[in-house]
C-alpha cells in the first residue's frame, strides 16, 4: 500500500509542479515562476525608468538655472518632473517587497493552519483541536539555512520552536489576536516560498468582532484569500460577514473555499447530496452575494479536501517512511488529488491575481510618468528648436547690422577725410592770405609803434625787444580777427556734421553718447610767429650818412636793389656761419653766387666811402672839365646840402630809418614763414577735427564690440540650445523606448498571459 501511496504522490508533485504552454513568450513555465519573472522584469523596467528620471530631473534642473528658462520649460513642467523621482523611489522599493500573499480565514478549528503545513510539507505552524492560534502568523521565504521568528515588538530573531508559546492561545504568553509573527523559512525546503510565496494564517474569525482592523492591516494587500470550512456544517454567517467586509474594502477579492475535513464524508451516507448542497450554496454566496465570480465559475473555487490527510502523506512521502494503514480513510486518492487540484488552481489564481493587482496598477502608474515626461521632454525639444530660429534670425540681423555699421562707417571715414582734407586747404589758404596782407601793411603798423627812441646801443636794445612785442601782438590779433572766426565756425559746423552723420548709422542706444564726445571749450587757433626770434638777426644801421656821397650815389645807381642784397647779405652771413659743413655743402651754385656777388659789392661801397683817392680823381676830373669858379659853386651847394642834412640828422630821422630798416627785413623774414604758419593752422584744425571723428568713432568701435559679443552671446545660446534640443530628443526617443518595454511586459503579463 506504501508503493500506492508514492505513486499518488509523485503524481501529486507532477501536478503542483505542472508546465503550462502559456504561449506569448512563456515556453512551458510554471504559474508560480511567471510571477517571479514578471516581477524581474517589471522591476528592470522601474530600475531603468527610475534612470531615466534621474537624468531628466538633472535636466530639468540644469535647464531651470539658465536665464530663459522659462522660454522652454515652466516651473510646473520641472515641478512634475521632480515630483516624479520621489514616486519612482517609491514604487521601486514598494516592487521590491512585492509577493504574492494568501491569507486563510475561517472558523476556529477549520484547520487553517493544517492546509498551511500541507501546502508547505511540513509541520510549521501550531494545529490541533480547538482555538489553536490566537494571532497572525505569516509565512515567508529566505536565503538563510535555518528557520527563525520575528515579532512586531522585537528585532531581534527568535527560536522557531518559541511558535507554540507565542501564537498558540493555550500558551499563558500569548501574543494579542492582532499582532503579526513572522515565520522566515527556508527556500531550499519549500518550493512556494521559493516562487516568493507569502501564506498567512489567522485566528478564527468567530473569536473576535476586530474584523475591520484585521482587514485593514494585513488583508489589503492580499492578492487571494482561503476560507478554510468545515465539511461537517454549513457556511457560517459568521464566515460570510467577514468576506463581505473583506469585498466592501477591495474590488472583487479572490476568494477560494475548502471544504475541510471532507473525510469524515465516507461515513456518511447521501453524501453526493451533502456535496451538492455544499456547491450551491458556497458557488451563490461568491457569485450572488460577493459578486467575485460568476456561478459557473464559482464552483471551480470549491474544493472538497483533507489537508490532515494531504499533510500526512506528503510528510511521508518526504521522510520516505510509509503511511500507517489506518491513518488515511477510504477514497483518500479522490481528496489528495482533489487538494494538488486546489494548489494548482490557487497557484494559477495566485499569479495571475498577483500581477495584476501588483504590477498593473504598477505598469499604469510608470506608463503615465514616462508619457508626462515625455511630454516635457517634447515641449523642451520644440521649444528649443523654435529658439534656435529666433537666435538664428537674431545672428543673422546683428551680422547685417554689423557688417553694414561696418560699410557705412569706412564710406563715412573716407568721407570725412576729404572733408577735412578741403577744410585744412581752405584753412591754410585763410591764413597764407590773412598774414600776406598784414606784411603788405607792416609799414604802417610799425609806424604806429610809439616809444621814446634813442640810438644808445643798450636802450635801442631795449626797443627793439619792446618792437618785435608789438608787432607780434598785433600780427596774431590780425590773424585772430580776420581768420580764427570763421575758422571756429566752420570747425564747429564740421564737428556737429560728424555727429549727425555718425548718429545716422548707429543703434538708438549709442546715439546719445555721442553729444558727450564733442568738445566741451571752444576750439583756439595758435598763429605762434615768434617774431623775437624770428627778428633777432636784425642789425641797424642808422649812421649818418650823406645823400650826395659816392657810396649813396651808387647805392641811388643800384637802386633798392643793393641795399636789399647788403641786409640780406649781412643775414646770409649769420646764417652761414650757423650753418653746418654740410649744409654748405647742399648749397646750390646759384646761392654760391649769389652770395659772391653781395660781398663785392659791400665791399666796393666799403672802398668808396673811405678812401680819398676816389675824391680827388673825380675833383681832378671836374676841374679840368668845368673850372674853377664852377667847382667853387658846386662844392659850395654840396656843402650846403651836407650842412643841411648834417643838422637835419635828428632822433626822429634816425627812428624812421630804423623802422624802415626793421620793416624791410621783418618783411623779408616774415614772407619766409608764410607756408609754415599756414601749415601749422591748418595742421591744428586737421588735429582737432581728426580727433573729434575718432572721440566719435569710439562709439561706433562700442557699437561693433556690442554687436560682436552680443553675436558671441547668441552663438554661445545657440550652443546652448543644441545641447538642450539633442538631449530632450534623446529622452523624449528614451520615453518611447521605455514605452515599447512597458507595451511588452503588458503583453506578456497583463493582457495575453493565458492565466
Amino acid at each position: 500500500m506504501s508503493g500506492y501511496f508514492n505513486v499518488m504522490e509523485d503524481n501529486e508533485a507532477e501536478n503542483n509542479g505542472s508546465h503550462r504552454n502559456l504561449g506569448n513568450g512563456h515556453n512551458q513555465e510554471s504559474a508560480l515562476h511567471i510571477f517571479v519573472n514578471a516581477k524581474k522584469k517589471i522591476n528592470d523596467i522601474f530600475r531603468d525608468i527610475g534612470q531615466y528620471v534621474n537624468e531628466a530631473n538633472t535636466f530639468v534642473t540644469d535647464i531651470s538655472s539658465s536665464v530663459d528658462s522659462s522660454d522652454i520649460l515652466t516651473d510646473e513642467n520641472v515641478s512634475v518632473v521632480k515630483g516624479f523621482q520621489e514616486k519612482v523611489e517609491g514604487i521601486t522599493e514598494v516592487l521590491a517587497r512585492d509577493h504574492m500573499k494568501v491569507v486563510f480565514f475561517g472558523r476556529t478549528s477549520n484547520g487553517k493552519s493544517t492546509v498551511i503545513n500541507a501546502m508547505l510539507r511540513d509541520k510549521i505552524l501550531p494545529s490541533g483541536i480547538g482555538h489553536t492560534t490566537n494571532c497572525f502568523i505569516q509565512v515567508e521565504g529566505s536565503d538563510s539555512s535555518e528557520g527563525f521568528l520575528l515579532t512586531e515588538d522585537c528585532d531581534k530573531p527568535k527560536n522557531i520552536t518559541d511558535i507554540k508559546q507565542l501564537a498558540s492561545a493555550l500558551s499563558s504568553v500569548k501574543l494579542q489576536e492582532n499582532s503579526l509573527i513572522r515565520i522566515v523559512w527556508p527556500k531550499e525546503k519549500c518550493r512556494l516560498l521559493r516562487e516568493d510565496v507569502v501564506l498567512v494564517d489567522s485566528p478564527g474569525i468567530d473569536v473576535s468582532t476586530e474584523l475591520d482592523d484585521w482587514i485593514d492591516k494585513f488583508c489589503m494587500d492580499a492578492d487571494v484569500f482561503v476560507l478554510v470550512a468545515n465539511a461537517e456544517s454549513t457556511l457560517m454567517q459568521t464566515e460570510k460577514n467577514f468576506f463581505h467586509k473583506v469585498s466592501e474594502k477591495l474590488s472583487k477579492p479572490n476568494v477560494f473555499i475548502l471544504q475541510n475535513r471532507w473525510d469524515v464524508s465516507e461515513m456518511e451516507e447521501d453524501i453526493d447530496k451533502v456535496k451538492q448542497q455544499h456547491l450551491e450554496r458556497n458557488s451563490h454566496f461568491l457569485s450572488e452575494e460577493l459578486k467575485v465570480t460568476d456561478k459557473k465559475s464559482g464552483k471551480d473555487r470549491i474544493f472538497f479536501v483533507s489537508a490532515r490527510e494531504a499533510l500526512v502523506s506528503r510528510l511521508n512521502t518526504d521522510r520516505g517512511t510509509p503511511t500507517p494503514d489506518r491513518v488515511l480513510l477510504p477514497g483518500f486518492q479522490a481528496r489528495l488529488f482533489e487538494f494538488a487540484n486546489f494548489e494548482k488552481e490557487f497557484e494559477q489564481c495566485i499569479s495571475q491575481s498577483a500581477i495584476k493587482t501588483k504590477f498593473e496598477q504598477h505598469t499604469n502608474r510608470a506608463h503615465y510618468i514616462n508619457s508626462e515626461i515625455r511630454k516635457v521632454m517634447e515641449q523642451a525639444y520644440n521649444k528649443s528648436l523654435d529658439l534656435q530660429d529666433d537666435k538664428l534670425k537674431m545672428r543673422r540681423e546683428k551680422s547685417e547690422k554689423l557688417s553694414l555699421l561696418d560699410k557705412q562707417l569706412n564710406l563715412l571715414t573716407k568721407d570725412v577725410k576729404g572733408k577735412i582734407q578741403l577744410m585744412v586747404q581752405d584753412v591754410e589758404k585763410k591764413v597764407s592770405s590773412a598774414l600776406n596782407d598784414e606784411i603788405r601793411r607792416l609799414s604802417l603798423l610799425v609806424e604806429e609803434f610809439e616809444r621814446p627812441f634813442h640810438p644808445d646801443p643798450n636802450l635801442l636794445k631795449v626797443y627793439k625787444k619792446e618792437l618785435h612785442l608789438y608787432l607780434e601782438d598785433h600780427l596774431c590779433s590780425s590773424l585772430v580777427a580776420r581768420c580764427s572766426g570763421p575758422i571756429l565756425r566752420n570747425v564747429d559746423h564740421t564737428q556737429f556734421l560728424f555727429a549727425d552723420r555718425l548718429a545716422a548709422i548707429l543703434p538708438e542706444d549709442n546715439q546719445q553718447q555721442l553729444s558727450n564726445q564733442l568738445p566741451k571749450r571752444d576750439f583756439e587757433i595758435a598763429y605762434r610767429l615768434d617774431c623775437h626770434n624770428l627778428c633777432a638777426g636784425f642789425h641797424e644801421d642808422i649812421t649818418f650818412r650823406f645823400s650826395l656821397s659816392p657810396t649813396m650815389l651808387l647805392q641811388r645807381f643800384m637802386g633798392s636793389n643793393l641795399r636789399k642784397m647788403k641786409l640780406a647779405g649781412d643775414s646770409a652771413a649769420n646764417e652761414a656761419s650757423s650753418r653746418s659743413p654740410r649744409d654748405s655743402r647742399l648749397l646750390g651754385q646759384g646761392d654760391m653766387d649769389n652770395e659772391a656777388m653781395m660781398a663785392l659789392l659791400a665791399n666796393l661801397a666799403s672802398f668808396t666811402s673811405k678812401s680819398n683817392l676816389g675824391v680827388v680823381v673825380i675833383a681832378g676830373l671836374v676841374t679840368k672839365a668845368a673850372g674853377w669858379r664852377v667847382i667853387i659853386a658846386l662844392g659850395t651847394l654840396y656843402g650846403g646840402i651836407y650842412c643841411y642834412e648834417r643838422l637835419t640828422w635828428t632822433s626822429k630821422a634816425r627812428e624812421r630809418v630804423f623802422k624802415q630798416q626793421y620793416v624791410d627785413y621783418a618783411s623779408s623774414k616774415l614772407r619766409l614763414i608764410v607756408d609754415l604758419t599756414s601749415s601749422n593752422c591748418s595742421h591744428q584744425v586737421q588735429q582737432e577735427l581728426t580727433s573729434t571723428f575718432a572721440r566719435l568713432s569710439h562709439q561706433a568701435d562700442i557699437s561693433k564690440n556690442q554687436l560682436e559679443i552680443e553675436i558671441k552671446e547668441v552663438d554661445k545660446g545657440m550652443v546652448s540650445l543644441k545641447d538642450i534640443s539633442a538631449k530632450a530628443k534623446k529622452l523624449r526617443n528614451q520615453a518611447d523606448f521605455l514605452d515599447s518595454q512597458m507595451a511588452g511586459f503588458v503583453s506578456d503579463y497583463l493582457r495575453n498571459s493565458g492565466l
